[in-house]
């Protein structure tokens, strides 16, 4: 792994390695299993030093039991690892996968467990969208927990009034705007927008600057003065999956996304 494309400003706080397993033919004709039939063990080791011939020096990071009649994606903590290459700036070896069946009875020989990887991919799959993915959790230092929302404004009735300032629906899809290359999640996210009119006083709910209230005082006694902007006041975060310049993918928290109020 080329931990290298991680920002320096970017502060670790969990990794995960996630690996897709597949359900084989021979297990969907199986009956249900019970006790240990079926059960494999996954086991996640840190690579300590460039492998050998028929010998690896590694560190247990995680493991799990898990049925061989099932197919879902898998998650790993490998934390410790990943923070120790970002902090050493020192090249790693990678990480070794081992699937262990508890069950080595002949009887249980022809069942296994069968992870996607690049040797032999997985019949009629994407192997882009089924391979494993080294995935981290962080943040840059910079955020700042959210203040306490704003009151919310009373219904508004009548034509006129609904032409004031106010927050309006806005979704926007990743794909209309060419960025679903590069955003692996969400697709899409509704971001609101603010539109319409500032009047002449302005009212307690539009939380208002200061130079907003003067602004508006001025432009009624003259006109070649504009009105105050409708503008968000109070913004939210999203959190985004995307594919860095090294087809890595990262889990980031980006703020101001969101219109609250």
């Amino acid at each position: 792994f080329n931990p290298s494309s991680i920002p320096e400003e970017e502060l670790i706080s969990t990794a995960e390695l996630r690996i897709y397993r597949q359900q084989i033919d021979d297990a969907i004709s199986d009956p249900q299993p019970t006790g240990d039939d079926g059960l494999h063990r996954i086991n996640i080791y840190e690579v300590l030093k460039p492998p050998r011939a028929g010998q690896l020096i590694t560190q247990l990071l995680d493991t799990r039991l898990v049925r061989h009649n099932t197919t879902q994606w898998e998650s790993f903590d490998v934390s410790s690892a990943v923070l120790r290459w970002t902090r050493d700036k020192s090249s790693n070896h990678g990480l070794a996968v081992e699937v262990v069946p508890l069950n080595r009875t002949s009887h249980h020989q022809g069942r296994h467990v069968r992870v996607s990887r690049s040797l032999h991919p997985l019949p009629d799959a994407d192997w882009s969208q089924l391979r494993p993915l080294l995935v981290t959790f962080g943040h840059d230092g910079k955020s700042h927990p959210l203040t306490r929302r704003a009151k919310r404004s009373p219904k508004q009735r009548g034509r006129k009034r609904n032409r004031n300032c106010r927050r309006h629906a806005l979704y926007v899809d990743f794909s209309d705007v060419g960025w679903n290359d590069w955003i692996v999640a969400p697709p899409g996210y509704q971001a609101y927008y603010c539109h319409g009119e500032c009047p002449f006083p302005l009212a307690d709910h539009l939380n208002s600057t200061n130079h907003a209230i003067v602004q508006t005082l001025v432009n009624s006694v003259n006109t070649n003065i504009p009105k105050a902007c409708c503008v968000p006041t109070e913004l939210s975060a999203i959190s985004m999956l995307y594919l860095d310049e090294t087809d890595r993918v990262v889990l980031k928290n980006y703020q101001e996304m969101v219109v609250e109020g």
